[in-house]
């Protein structure tokens, strides 16, 4: 039963989006199974770039079908811009699915997400403000209005009714703000909105198993990435969902047996958004190098990513808690013009040596990073197509890489482009 599980192994940006793009012409579906529009990814297809938020990558696929899992919290009038702008570049979005236990981003999670962020000061996450954490909050709670419940207005109305006495008295009386209008909310949500969704919704757990059994391929695809999981990211800094490769069972409705594969996927390099540790930042003109050449602007918020060297101690960490069956390493010719480049092999911390991110946080936040450092290439490496292409210091610092975290790397992205990517077995 081929399921293939594609992970982000960082902090995110990692170039998810191309990967399951490449990946998705061998498949049937592709599932996104957790995040929300928190989480944008970038495709460049012959020349033209797609900055997808909430559709799956397999979109721009005619034989895919593309899935938002039950997982994922939807705000569904961005769902929908989303898909208008890609109808207007010609793609196809007849085939999109969207669960119908997927939870609803309303408008007070927009307005408490921006509102608790900014009361927070300088304790802030650094969210996007996009109401995933809230949403997922009201899940856990079980206040949340799923999508299926814009196909009943009655259960929507009643939902919605209890659920605003509670959030418009926080509103009122913690963050001084006028309450929110039921009306107006049915009105967007129902009047506008759920008859463009309406035919998108299914059962999507079966949809899923249906082509598992018939031996289809189906791919999952998560969102952020494994040191933003909700469980094992540098809490608090994290997303409010499991990205690990885990979560595409619970996330997706499928049990691990059904998994055949997981690939983590990696940049050559590190960058984080927001707030939180980071070993192997870099706040100098070498980051700054890393952060012009590789474009490192958040898709969905344009916020700079704050750049580092490798972090095989995070990734060693990462194969563990994925189950990692081999890495895709995106970006490598960003660093193509370093005379030299490092890669953080171990963290050291009150005389003590750790090869795995030590549990406790308040060790974690004062480790130093153990530094190897390779020879770099400086060669223009974007037009390579095959492993000879690249100069052997290149495939030394990537066979270096996999040494380090014991996983082989299968593909190495030399560029943004659908096809800037070499086939590599290290």
């Amino acid at each position: 039963m081929p399921a293939t599980v594609v992970v982000g192994t960082q902090w995110g940006d990692e170039g998810k989006g191309k990967l399951t793009d490449l990946l998705a012409r061998e498949m049937e579906l592709v599932v996104r199974y957790q995040g929300g529009h928190n989480a944008g990814h970038t495709l460049v297809v012959d020349g033209e770039t797609f900055a997808l938020q909430l559709v799956p990558s397999g979109i721009l696929y005619h034989h895919i079908t593309p899935v938002i899992g039950n997982g994922v919290v939807v705000d569904p009038k961005v769902l929908l811009e989303e898909v208008d702008v890609l109808q207007t570049k010609g793609v196809d979005t007849s085939r999109l699915l969207v669960s119908g236990n997927a939870h609803l981003i309303m408008p007070y999670h927009h307005e408490l997400d921006q509102l608790a962020e900014r009361y927070l000061g300088r304790n802030k996450l650094g969210t996007t403000k996009r109401g995933i954490g809230p949403a997922y909050a009201d899940k856990s709670s079980r206040i949340g209005l799923r999508v299926q419940d814009l196909l009943d207005e009655k259960i929507f109305r009643q939902k919605l009714d209890v659920v605003l006495k509670e959030k418009n008295q926080l509103l009122a009386k913690v963050y001084n703000r006028l309450p929110l209008a039921a009306d107006d909310i049915c009105d967007l949500y129902l009047g506008e909105l759920a008859p463009r969704l309406s035919p998108m919704v299914a059962d999507t757990v079966g949809v899923v198993h249906d082509a598992l059994e018939r031996g289809a391929h189906v791919l999952f695809e998560g969102a952020q990435a494994t040191f933003l999981d909700l469980d094992h990211g540098t809490y608090p800094f994290v997303t409010s969902s499991n990205p690990v490769a885990g979560g595409a069972a619970t996330g997706a409705g499928i049990g691990p047996r059904f998994i055949d594969e997981v690939i983590g996927i990696a940049k050559a390099y590190v960058t984080r958004v927001g707030s939180g540790p980071f070993p192997t930042e870099l706040t100098d003109a070498t980051g700054d190098v890393l952060v012009e050449r590789g474009r490192e602007y958040g898709v969905n918020t344009g916020r700079r990513r704050r750049p580092g060297w490798f972090d095989a101690v995070m990734m060693r960490q990462a194969v563990r808690l994925n189950s990692l069956s081999e890495v895709a390493l995106t970006k490598l010719d960003v660093l193509d013009t370093f005379e030299t480049v490092k890669v953080c092999v171990a963290y050291e911390a009150n005389g003590e040596r750790f090869v795995h991110p030590p549990y406790h946080q308040s060790v974690f936040h004062q480790v130093t990073p153990v530094y190897e450092e390779l020879p770099g290439w400086q060669t223009d490496i974007s037009g390579a197509t095959e492993l000879a292409d690249l100069p052997e210091a290149a495939r030394a610092y990537v066979h270096f890489l996999a040494e380090q975290i014991g996983v082989p790397v299968r593909l190495v992205g030399v560029g943004p482009g659908r096809e800037q990517f070499v086939r590599f077995a290290a």
